[in-house]
């Protein structure tokens, strides 16, 4: 049985050029990012691959979520990239809408050639992949819409993924 999980987004940080969203899972509240964050910012093992994910954050928020910061990940119809661009073992999954807008999910440790091979990556990349249909389809339908680095209409919706 597939049962749906009730998902929010929210707002994490903003700059002049960029906005860092995550989805948020209904029954546990807290966001996908800061379940990333928890796990892994005070694992040593994994520290550095970390703190490039850190910094890329940083950066994307200094000067936009230019698509060179960004590992392409899913599929060809879907937005799911992942960070870092450069080698290391940690990924963050997200969804680069714009040079704007970057959906935070969650992440882990990559030890499989692909992440289909991981059943906790695939998984986080599959949440992504059901998120942004959704989005898609509330776009379309204009519940929300995309004014530069800002998702309208967003907080107001629940998705059921």
């Amino acid at each position: 049985m597939n049962v749906k999980k009730k998902t929010t987004v929210e707002l994490l940080n903003e700059s002049e050029k960029a906005s860092l969203y995550s989805i948020s899972f209904e029954m546990d509240g807290t966001t996908e990012f800061e379940k990333f964050v928890a796990e892994f910012e005070m694992n040593a093992t994994y520290n550095r691959d970390y703190q490039r994910i850190i910094a890329a954050l940083q950066a994307i928020l200094r000067i936009g979520a230019l698509e060179r910061f960004f590992r392409p990940e899913g599929g060809m119809n879907d937005s799911v990239q992942a960070l870092p661009i450069e080698s290391g073992k940690l990924r963050l999954y997200c969804l680069r809408l714009s040079d704007q807008i970057v959906i935070l999910g969650n992440g882990g440790v990559k030890n499989t050639r692909t992440y289909e091979e991981d059943p906790k990556l695939y998984g986080y990349v599959l949440d992504l992949q059901k998120f942004e249909k959704l989005l898609n389809e509330n776009i379309e339908k204009g519940y929300v819409s995309i004014e530069e680095k800002e998702l309208s209409g967003i907080e107001d919706i629940t998705f059921e993924i």
